[in-house]
């Protein structure tokens, strides 16, 4: 299956939360709350991104998305991962079921969940919560090919922003599901970052020593085979895979609207990272909710120079780690919104204030 001929990408606009006067009145605000000054820690960075995002001294979090880009990669046939690749079909059958981790979570924090099919490598019944948007059965094998054309990053790219334009809320998480989709979003985090393939490659989904160390010399085979691809839709369409890129799309649409963006693991990175390097201004949008186990993670938190809320040992993916932080959103929305300043509780403020 080729995706069919697109015509040049059009990113969104996306307009810089900056807003020096909103800035001020919103750290006046959490300031003069009745707590010491800071007490609150990293929830007060949060509330006030979260006024920034919405342009507003007051936070309303809506119908929040959770939505699972799920894709195959051609590289696991080089044995990156420790499952075979028809995991993929089986987790994305297991999620439409209701048995998958990111569905315990979802009921749990009421989020609404779509399961987008980016690029399986098998055709799909169809099902409620079942997106189709295959561009093909699954990405080619980077190590002797690109992953895909140009017109299949740009109709995976297109796909990721259409599908935001027609959900509804102001907040939406994203996953991701997809056998050996480490090994892409270590390429891509090693391109886009600079940094070295051994730095950017873990284990995945459990690989022993030798396999990590197979995992790192054929990443670095494929990672030296396209050195030209060094733009960032250049980049995704030689590295990546269908599920990064249409995540990557996604980001950019949802920051264009305002929404913020919540950003699971390391797969979730890889595609922020391309997003960021596509659109600069997709980063002020982007809630990043934890500190994943995957060797990769870390770094490239570091590199986005993100404070993210969790640091739970997570290696799962699906956009677990997104909804597990979801409640510290809402407490950021709530305190800001509910908690009495000193002057509206009659309680006395610092002496020296």
């Amino acid at each position: 299956m080729n995706a069919p001929d697109f015509p040049p990408l059009i990113l969104p606009a996306i307009e810089p939360t900056a807003d020096l006067p909103l800035e001020a009145r919103l750290r006046h605000k959490i300031a003069h709350k009745t707590k010491p000054l800071g007490a609150l820690g990293r929830l007060e960075s949060l509330a006030l991104q979260l006024g920034l995002i919405q342009r507003s001294e007051t936070i309303a979090l809506r119908e929040p998305q959770m939505v699972v880009f799920a894709a195959d990669h051609g590289i696991a046939a080089e044995g990156v991962s420790a499952y075979p690749q028809a995991v993929t079909v089986q987790m994305v059958g297991n999620m439409l079921a209701g048995g998958a981790a990111i569905n315990v979570f979802a009921r749990q924090h009421g989020f609404a969940l779509r399961v987008v099919d980016a690029g399986v490598a098998a055709e799909l019944a169809p099902h409620p919560q079942l997106l189709p948007r295959k561009i093909a059965l699954g990405t080619r094998n980077i190590r002797h090919e690109p992953a895909m054309t140009a017109a299949q990053v740009r109709a995976a790219v297109q796909a990721g922003m259409d599908i935001v334009r027609r959900l509804p809320g102001n907040a939406v998480a994203f996953g991701e599901m997809g056998i050996a989709n480490t090994s892409a979003a270590a390429l891509l985090f090693a391109r886009l970052a600079g940094v070295g393939i051994d730095e950017a490659t873990g284990r995945g989904t459990g690989l022993d020593d030798a396999q990590l160390a197979h995992k790192r010399q054929v990443l670095t085979q494929a990672l030296a085979r396209h050195g030209g691809a060094t733009q960032p839709l250049d980049a995704l369409a030689a590295l990546g895979g269908f599920e990064i890129a249409m995540m990557a799309g996604a980001m950019l649409q949802a920051a264009s609207e305002r929404r913020a963006v919540l950003v699971d693991g390391f797969i979730a990175g890889a595609a922020a990272l391309a997003a960021r390097a596509l659109v600069p201004a997709a980063q002020d949008y982007m809630v990043f909710c934890h500190r994943g186990d995957e060797h990769g993670h870390h770094l490239l938190l570091a590199h986005l120079q993100a404070d993210p809320l969790l640091d739970l040992g997570l290696r799962l993916g699906e956009g677990t780690g997104a909804l597990l932080a979801w409640p510290l959103l809402q407490s950021a929305a709530g305190f800001l919104n509910e908690m009495a300043s000193f002057d509206s509780a009659g309680v006395s403020g610092r002496e020296d204030a």
